[in-house]
């Protein structure tokens, strides 16, 4: 009925949403209907809604800079046309953390107050987040809900009540990915299919903040000749212009031959000293070790080393 998403670090909202906007390409179910957004930058809490049309409905060109520049963000979403104020379903709170889960974590408890108030109140007098999200669950594990909290400080934490944990449409995840500097935490249910849905969310989110393709430099391949060498290797000019294509199989140098003469990952270097790796390939096709064509694009891509 519902999806939750946090994420922390640089870019969290773009993230977020990114997360989301994966969900509803593949999924199908409670999505494409309301968006509950909270975010939290310069010490203030932020927030954004829609009640119909997911993320293409609540885009990040929409929101402005504050949103852009917050490092802690959470989201709910389902169908459409959910009782307002829409951010009963994700609770922050600028000096503790943001709240959001799926279910109706907005609805009370046996103490008459929330599951998802509840854990915020408990993060307000000092409980970390899996404490305060054990403490609401224990007072309500009967709940329709499921919760994710995090803290000031980009910490996740989440888990399901026992009702929700015996669902068989359930989906959860929970990364920290040093590389992207995110942590994410989804949750989800009633929306198919739901095995890997979290970690598609999760990669999208991912794949935002630091792509795996993302390119530095260019250079045309086609035209040019291979050589044979100890690596695989692409060696550019000073104007970055092919300056060698090095390979270790004789095979590359034959009458007729095709692939990719650099690899992802080969090594791109400029006077012989390593700049960074290949990112795109060229599908290359290849008469006595001259590149005369390509089956598709004809520039790989590469992006500097960052170590």
């Amino acid at each position: 009925m519902t999806v939750g998403i946090a994420v922390s670090g640089p870019g969290a909202v773009p993230a977020a949403l990114a997360a989301l906007g994966a969900i509803e390409a593949v999924g199908r179910g409670a999505i494409g209907g309301f968006v509950s957004l909270v975010a939290i930058a310069d010490g203030a809490l932020l927030t954004a809604g829609v009640q119909r049309g997911g993320t293409g409905a609540l885009r990040p060109d929409t929101l402005g800079a504050p949103f852009a520049e917050a490092r802690l963000a959470a989201l709910m979403s389902s169908g459409p046309d959910r009782p307002e104020p829409l951010v009963q379903f994700t609770p922050g709170d600028a000096a503790v953390g943001l709240m959001t889960g799926h279910r109706l974590p907005n609805m009370p408890g046996p103490g008459g107050t929330p599951p998802n108030l509840v854990a915020l109140g408990a993060m307000r007098s000092g409980a970390g987040v899996v404490e305060a999200i054990e403490m609401a669950l224990a007072e309500a594990p009967e709940a329709d809900a499921g919760l994710i909290a995090m803290d000031l400080s980009g910490r996740i934490a989440l888990a399901n009540s026992a009702l929700v944990a015996r669902r068989d449409d359930i989906g959860a995840a929970l990364v920290e990915d040093p590389g992207a500097g995110l942590s994410i935490g989804v949750l989800h249910n009633s929306i198919f299919p739901a095995r890997g849905l979290a970690e598609v969310a999760v990669a999208a989110a991912l794949d935002l903040a630091a792509p795996a393709d993302a390119i530095d430099g260019e250079a045309r391949l086609v035209g040019e000749s291979v050589t044979l060498g100890d690596m695989r290797a692409l060696d550019l000019a000073s104007d970055g212009s092919v300056a060698a294509i090095t390979v270790d199989d004789p095979t590359w140098l034959g009458p007729a031959w095709e692939g990719s003469v650099v690899l992802r990952g080969d090594p791109v270097l400029r006077y012989g000293r390593p700049v960074g790796r290949i990112t795109r390939e060229v599908y290359c096709r290849l008469e006595n070790g001259r590149i005369i064509g390509a089956r598709g694009g004809e520039m790989a891509a590469w992006r500097k080393d960052l170590e």
